[in-house]
């Protein structure tokens, strides 16, 4: 049996829906964010279902969580695929579960057909991918490569003053039978498998994406100091309105981020007036922007006019910028990807190549291994919304192509 043969699509389909029903909302998503009991609850489930075909499990430092079937050479670095199990609040049941769970799916469809491996093959859970919650994203995969510093993850906060440090113990206790692992400790490859979040596959009624890189970004927080003032009494001359001029910064970026090509992605993804009353000038607003583009020169050049745009637009009021991300562009390795590209020809399924214009966890691998990532579709290209859908067959199709090419990478 190969193991394609042995992906059972019927298997893969209901841990999704086992998984699902940890943190499920009342309108068929999830909201399992970092560092939750729900989170914690979800490990002991991919723990008990990975050890039940005698896969090992480890845990690092900042939560990160690895299982592992062994290789004929336990020396080898291993060939190793994952994603994230925490959501956005509103969040779907497939995005980010999907790649741990194709990566337990490929280790017991590797058990089942009774392949041989050189290298150990693994899937990963990575801590805190999405940074609802906790900023920044990806915070697991980095600090595991070194790109983010440990202490300093440590310190982070959410809004309402919680701690990483301080919620780290019981995310780890998820585990209690796990062996720690060191930051950094080689791989041999990852692959990455995700729902594509965007349209494009389902458009072209393609099956397969092969993700050839991830455009950067640039995240920025903006801080605008007005006074609360009567909005009855208090004439414009007299007004010191925060949101006016962040309404005026944000118009600007706006404008300054068309784009006929439809390649740049700008967001303000959150904006918020203080004190919040209908009948008060508004006197402090904060918002933060999400710049996107695969050129690493033309999104240097866009982030560093933001400034600019703040001091033509704050009317005298004084504002605080931030930059609180900044990933450039990257290319995934030419091997790992002509691998994937392989696999999904020889399985015959239509493919076309892509880049990725959300962050993943394999952004960080393709800094320490070889890495590439496998996008299947998803329905009208709905993420981080409770209604993301994708089909069980497209899931089993992506899962075969990881595990042909994992197979091939862990015995070369």
């Amino acid at each position: 049996m190969t193991i394609a043969n042995a992906v059972n699509e019927q298997r893969l389909w209901q841990r999704h829906m086992d998984l699902a029903k940890i943190g499920a909302t009342a309108k068929g998503g999830v909201n399992r964010q970092a560092f939750t009991p729900e989170e914690a609850e979800a490990r002991k489930l991919l723990a008990g279902w990975a050890a039940a075909r005698g896969f090992s499990c480890a845990v690092d430092d900042i939560g990160n969580l690895f299982f592992r079937r062994a290789g004929t050479d336990p020396d080898a670095a291993p060939v190793v695929t994952g994603s994230h199990i925490d959501s956005q609040p509103t969040g779907g049941k497939f995005d980010g579960a999907y790649g741990v769970l194709a990566g337990l799916e490929v280790l017991e469809a590797a058990e089942d057909a009774g392949i041989v491996t050189k290298r150990p093959l693994e899937f990963v859970a990575w801590s805190n991918e999405e940074g609802g919650r906790f900023q920044p994203a990806t915070m697991g995969s980095a600090v595991y490569t070194g790109a983010m510093n440990f202490d300093e993850m440590l310190a982070v906060i959410d809004r309402t003053g919680a701690k990483v440090g301080d919620l780290l113990p019981a995310t780890l206790a998820a585990t209690p039978g796990a062996q720690r692992r060191a930051f950094g400790t080689p791989l041999g490859a990852y692959i990455e498998a995700h729902i594509e979040q965007g349209p494009i596959l389902e458009m072209e009624d393609l099956t397969i994406g092969i993700v050839t890189g991830i455009q950067g970004c640039r995240w920025f927080a903006v801080d605008v100091e007005g006074s609360e003032a009567h909005a009855g009494t208090t004439p414009f001359s007299a007004r010191r309105d925060a949101f006016r001029a962040a309404h005026a910064i944000v118009a600007e970026l706006y404008e300054l981020t068309v784009d006929d090509k439809d390649i740049l992605r700008f967001t303000v993804g959150c904006f918020e007036v203080a004190p919040g009353s209908p009948n008060t000038v508004p006197g402090h607003v904060y918002f933060t922007l999400d710049i996107r583009h695969p050129d690493a020169a033309f999104l240097k050049e866009l982030g560093d006019k933001v400034e600019d745009v703040c001091r033509r637009n704050a009317n005298g009021l004084k504002y605080t910028l931030r930059e609180t991300y900044n990933v450039p562009p990257i290319k995934f390795d030419d091997g790992v990807v002509g691998r994937i590209r392989d696999c999904t020809k020889e399985l015959k399924l239509s493919h076309r190549d892509m880049i990725s214009g959300a962050l993943h966890d394999a952004k960080y691998m393709n800094d320490i291994c070889p890495a590439g990532m496998i996008f299947v579709p998803c329905e009208k290209g709905i993420s981080h919304n409770e209604v993301e859908a994708a089909r069980p067959a497209d899931l089993a199709a992506g899962a075969r192509v990881l595990a042909e090419a994992m197979i091939a990478l862990a015995n070369q």
